[in-house]
C-alpha cells in the first residue's frame, strides 16, 4: 500500500537510490495559497546535512510540482510533485547485496517480494518520508485558514528527558537549536549524548512530541475511524517508530478514575474541561482541547561497528556498514511528525464536513 488517507490522500513512490521520491496528492481544498517558501523550510527542516548531530550528506532537497497548482494557488486537481534524488554513494551499500541488516526491512522485504534494492533500502528507506513532508505542507497551509497549529520536538533522548509537561515550554522555541527540545539546557545535554554516541559508532532512540492546538470540536468518529486511532497509524507508519500514545497513555494507568476524568465547566459560551488526560480525543472524537501525543523512535538500526548476522545463503558473516547515517534521527524526524498529523486532522475536517447535510 502506497497511499495514505481517505479524501485527502497522498500515494508516494520512488526509491532512495533512484532518480527521485515524489507523490500525487488528491483532495487539496481548491483556493488554497501555496506558499513555496515555507514548502521548501518543511524540507530543509528534514534533509540531510542540517547540523553536526545528523548525517552529513548533502540534499537540497528541492521539490518540483507539475500539476495542481496554477496562479499560486491550489486548483482542487491532483497535484503531482518530485524530488530528485542527489549525492547517492551506492557503493557504500555494495556489501549489503547478500547480507541482511540487523532489525531491517531487508530480510522480511526479499522474503515477501523475492528481490530487493540493497541500495539504501530502496523503497523502505526513510527516504520516502520526503513525500509526506511535501503534502504535510500543502496540509498545514489548509488549516491555516482554520488557525489550526501543529507543533512537534523533540522531549526525550536516550535517558536524557526533558522535564515536566509541554504547557510549561514555549514548544516554538525547540526551533532555536539542532537538537528541537524547547528548553536550552536539556537540549545541550541531548546533544552532547548524541555526539558520545556517535564517537562510539552507535545510536540511540527518544520520543517526539506532538500538540495539535485549536482543532474543531467533532473530527473523528466514534467506532473505526477514532481520530486518535487514525493518527496512531499515520505514526506508526514512520521508519524507526516503535510506540504511540496520547494525552496520558500509559502513565494513566496509575490513577483513579477520580483523578483521570476530564471535568466539563463553561468558559463563557464554550464547553472546555478543567483538565486534559485525554489528549484533546473522547470516544474518538475531537473535544476542542489541545491534541498532544508522543512518538517512540527506536534508535537508528545501521551502527557503525562490526555486528552478526546472516546472508543470502544462510552463512554467519561478520557486518561492518559503511556510509552516511545519522547517529539519531529524532531531529529530522520533528516535520515528519509534523506532517502526518497535519494529513490525519485535514483529512478529519473534510471528513466531518460531510457528516452534514
Amino acid at each position: 500500500m502506497n497511499t495514505f488517507g481517505t479524501l485527502f490522500r497522498l500515494t508516494s513512490f520512488g526509491e532512495s537510490h533512484g532518480i527521485g521520491v515524489g507523490g500525487v496528492i488528491d483532495g487539496m481544498p481548491a483556493g488554497i495559497e501555496i506558499d513555496m517558501d515555507f514548502i521548501q523550510h518543511e524540507l530543509d527542516r528534514r534533509r540531510p546535512g542540517q547540523s553536526s548531530i545528523v548525517t552529513p550528506r548533502k540534499e537540497n532537497d528541492r521539490v518540483e510540482f507539475f500539476s495542481g497548482i496554477f496562479e499560486g494557488r491550489s486548483t482542487g486537481a491532483p497535484i503531482g510533485f518530485v524530488i530528485y534524488n542527489e549525492n547517492q554513494h551506492s557503493s557504500d551499500y555494495d556489501n549489503l547485496r547478500e547480507t541482511y541488516r540487523p532489525s531491517h526491512a531487508d530480510y522480511t522485504y526479499v522474503s515477501k517480494y523475492g528481490n530487493r534494492d540493497h541500495r539504501g533500502g530502496g523503497r523502505s528507506s526513510a527516504r520516502e518520508t520526503i513525500a509526506r513532508v511535501v503534502t504535510g505542507a500543502l496540509a498545514k497551509l489548509a488549516l491555516r485558514s482554520l488557525s489550526i497549529e501543529i507543533n512537534a520536538f523533540t522531549s526525550q533522548v536516550g535517558d536524557v528527558k526533558l522535564p515536566g509537561e509541554y504547557t510549561q515550554y514555549d514548544i516554538s522555541h525547540a526551533e532555536s537549536n539542532i537538537v528541537r527540545c524547547p528548553d536550552d539546557e536539556t537540549a545541550i545535554r541531548m546533544i552532547e549524548l548524541i555526539d558520545e554516541v556517535r564517537s562510539q559508532g552507535d545510536t540511540v532512540g527518544g520520543v517526539i512530541t506532538c500538540v495539535v492546538r485549536n482543532v474543531p470540536v467533532g473530527l473523528g468518529d466514534p467506532v473505526f475511524n477514532k481520530l486518535h486511532a487514525d493518527l496512531g497509524a499515520a505514526m506508526l507508519g514512520i521508519n524507526a517508530v516503535k510506540g504511540f500514545e496520547y494525552g496520558m497513555g500509559f502513565n494513566g494507568v496509575q490513577y483513579r478514575g477520580s483523578q483521570m476524568n476530564d471535568v466539563f465547566t463553561v468558559d463563557g459560551e464554550k464547553v472546555t474541561t478543567l483538565t486534559n488526560h485525554s489528549g484533546g480525543i473522547q470516544g474518538g472524537i475531537s473535544n476542542g482541547e489541545d491534541i498532544y501525543f508522543r512518538v517512540a523512535f527506536k534508535p537508528v538500526a545501521t551502527i557503525l561497528r562490526d555486528i552478526q548476522t546472516v546472508d543470502a545463503s544462510g552463512r554467519e558473516v561478520t557486518l561492518k556498514a559503511k556510509g552516511r547515517h545519522d547517529p539519531c534521527v529524532l531531529p529530522r524526524a520533528v516535520p515528519i511528525v509534523e506532517s502526518m498529523a497535519a494529513m490525519v486532522v485535514l483529512d478529519h475536517y473534510l471528513l466531518n464536513k460531510t457528516k452534514h447535510l
